[in-house]
């Protein structure tokens, strides 16, 4: 088995704090002790970097700040750290968004990544001037993906489709390496456009059996294209000496939490189009009970949240348990975060990550760096010599 790939979040959706910070899928992000500035954001890039993750997420929408703009400023704040950036298609038309990717890919030194978001909700989507409905903006999001990777070989593009229409459109801008397309949904649209464009397929957090469903589906779709996806889940992660110590923590996230406000969020996210969304809520069941769906797999988040609702649960050694379980049913990246980004990363990175890479599971992407040994006060760097 090939090495596992994690990668971290940064919290651009409302910032950071000591509790669950909401918001998506028609939810509006709650206050945060941690508004996400560039200084904060740039103190969880360069720890996940330094911990080993290979790419930080940033999400796209109406409640957080624009992913391009904010990983730009935070490209050079780092020197290895890729970044998953987040964006719909609708919203940027293919021949800029190939421009924008060729050029962020070229001065960051190839750090992009692209998750592709094709907007699950109708009203959001009219903000921005988007009155396509779900089934619309799919096959949108199909035709977006074939002319931009056909702009990315460098060959002039002729293209008269239902939705864009390019008449010898030559890209200077060509991104090397072509970044890869990570992409998510639980509809048959959604399958389609993976099984046809994408590189990496993400999923959220539900159980092994669950995920495996979805792998087994897109592994037969994507055959019947003649191409191989990889895949990715998206999953927080509560890590912990002590299975005692995480289980504490994640009552704490949910223990500030009024039942009045479940319940007002969870008629919010009951309006989502998305079907990954109907599936969070399946989960959890809008209630604080019963929330260990799967062994040291949590749904507490989603009761607050919207998109991601899922999380590991446990200690380091039930955490790698858990993430060998996904591995075996065809995960191969994760794309983690947690409550705070800065204090749970390195809890992953310094709990978790060793006892993966004991496992042969996981190496740090970076050459180690020669190190000192520290010497005891009073020590010697040498052995004396005998007198």
């Amino acid at each position: 088995m090939t090495d596992l790939k994690f990668h971290w979040f940064l919290p651009t959706n409302g910032g950071d704090g000591w509790h669950v910070v909401g918001g998506g899928h028609g939810v509006a992000a709650e206050s945060s002790g941690r508004p996400a500035t560039v200084p904060y954001l740039g103190q969880i890039a360069r720890s996940a970097e330094q911990l080993g993750f290979e790419a930080a997420l940033t999400p796209t929408g109406a409640w957080c700040e624009d992913s391009w703009v904010a990983t730009a400023m935070l490209s050079g704040l780092s020197e290895r750290l890729k970044f998953l950036v987040a964006f719909r298609p609708g919203m940027v038309a293919p021949f800029l968004a190939a421009q924008m990717a060729g050029t962020f890919q070229n001065l960051s030194g190839g750090r992009l990544l692209l998750n592709v978001v094709t907007g699950g909700e109708s009203h959001e989507q009219r903000m921005y001037g988007d009155f396509l409905d779900k089934e619309a903006r799919y096959q949108r999001c199909g035709e977006f993906l074939q002319i931009v990777r056909a702009l990315w070989s460098g060959a002039p593009v002729d293209h008269q489709g239902r939705h864009y229409r390019l008449d010898n459109a030559t890209l200077a801008q060509i991104p090397d390496p072509v970044p890869q397309v990570y992409f998510g949904g639980s509809s048959p649209a959604a399958y389609d456009v993976a099984a046809k464009h994408v590189d990496v397929y993400l999923t959220w957090g539900e159980p092994p059996a669950a995920v495996a469903e979805k792998i087994d589906r897109l592994r037969v779709l994507a055959g019947k294209e003649g191409r191989e996806l990889s895949y990715g889940i998206r999953l927080h992660t509560i890590a912990r000496d002590t299975a005692e110590e995480a289980w504490a923590y994640a009552d704490r996230l949910l223990a500030g939490i009024s039942e009045e406000q479940i319940r007002r969020i969870q008629d919010g996210l009951k309006r989502s189009e998305s079907e990954g969304q109907k599936r969070m809520l399946a989960l959890n069941g809008g209630t604080k009970e019963a929330l260990e769906i799967y062994p040291n797999l949590w749904a507490g988040v989603g009761l607050v949240r919207g998109g991601a609702g899922t999380a590991m649960v446990g200690s380091h050694t039930q955490i790698a348990d858990l993430i060998e379980e996904y591995a075996a049913v065809g995960i191969s990246e994760f794309v983690l975060s947690g409550y705070p980004h800065l204090e749970e990363a390195y809890r992953f990175g310094e709990g978790v990550l060793p006892e993966l890479t004991r496992r042969g599971l996981w190496h740090h992407p970076a050459p180690p760096r020669s190190t000192t040994t520290a010497v005891p006060f009073g020590g010697s760097l040498s052995p004396r010599r005998p007198t």
